[in-house]
């Protein structure tokens, strides 16, 4: 699992950051948070292929979340694209994105299939799943968690010689999961498997004040995303417009015991992360200022 932050920026876009958008690529797809406008040319240089995107998942109907999107289904379309494509995000994206999808001529050469959800969806994509929980911003915001299925657990050649299962395929097969026969005797996993594993999660906030909810959503989390739009000295500000400062975000990963913290969509008033980064190591060690087209490969914890 890797996360690419394909814009790191809030309100417009910067000549620092473009505005927020997060890819997150799987084995044989991407998942997206955001699309906002100009995220089709950061994909474009970027290691993501548009064309692997399934589903986007928007927080909020605020234009720097969404106005990306004619553009990117353009260029996906214009490059060939068959499969359906997926958007989600709270109440009023069905339409707003069949609105989009209807400006000037062009028409897609493939399915788009918008969805609103709310608070506490689960989507069960087979590999993993999708969790959202409301978030704390000035208008309806969602919060996502994109969580994996618990892995088998660990392979134990001692209990597998012992059984007089020989080395090769049955191996691979009791790691995936699945039963096999060895001289007329059946042999399930359990037998030589450890405790199963827990996967990787990745919570992405979207805009919003600090919030209960995500802490409880971020429990636990490999990687928590979340809105870091000014620091303390305007703290009277960010959460008159439903956002978060460094220290805020900072406090939300050590409460939920996160490992990584990735602040995003900064105000275009800062030309440097620093202060941001300084104020929210200082409350979490752990602390990264994501910046256009960064890169973090997500790792097991075992």
């Amino acid at each position: 699992m890797k996360i690419v932050f394909l814009g790191t920026g809030g309100t417009y876009p910067s000549k620092m950051r473009n505005v927020t958008s997060v890819a997150v690529q799987l084995p044989g797809e991407v998942v997206m948070f955001d699309c906002g406008e100009g995220t089709q040319r950061q994909l474009m240089s970027s290691p993501v292929s548009f064309m692997k995107i399934k589903r986007i998942f928007i927080s909020h109907l605020h234009a720097d979340h969404f106005l990306g999107i004619p553009g990117l289904v353009q260029s996906m379309s214009l490059n060939g694209r068959e499969d359906v494509l997926s958007i989600f995000g709270p109440s009023g994206t069905r339409k707003n994105v069949e609105s989009m999808l209807l400006l000037g001529y062009f028409k897609s050469g493939f399915e788009v299939v918008a969805e609103d959800i709310g608070h506490g969806t689960v989507l069960d994509y087979g590999g993993y799943t999708i969790r959202c929980v409301e978030a704390d911003h000035s208008i309806p915001s969602l919060a996502y968690c994109l969580e994996e299925k618990s892995r088998p657990g660990k392979f134990d050649l001692k209990k597998a010689k012992r059984l007089v299962i020989p080395e090769g395929p049955l191996f691979r097969r009791l790691q995936e999961g699945r039963p096999v026969t060895v001289g007329g005797r059946k042999i399930v996993p359990e037998q030589v498997l450890g405790p199963s594993r827990r996967g990787r999660k990745v919570v992405y906030t979207g805009d919003t004040k600090p919030s209960k909810e995500i802490a409880r959503l971020a429990k636990n989390a490999d990687v928590l995303i979340h809105d870091c739009t000014l620091d303390s000295s305007h703290g009277k500000l960010a959460s008159d417009f439903g956002h978060s400062t460094a220290a805020e975000a900072a406090a939300i990963a050590k409460a939920s015991g996160a490992r990584t913290l990735f602040l995003v969509h900064l105000s275009p008033r800062y030309e440097s992360h620093e202060v941001l980064e300084k104020e929210a190591r200082k409350v979490f060690r752990n602390s990264i200022v994501a910046q256009d087209l960064m890169e973090f490969v997500v790792r097991y914890r075992d």
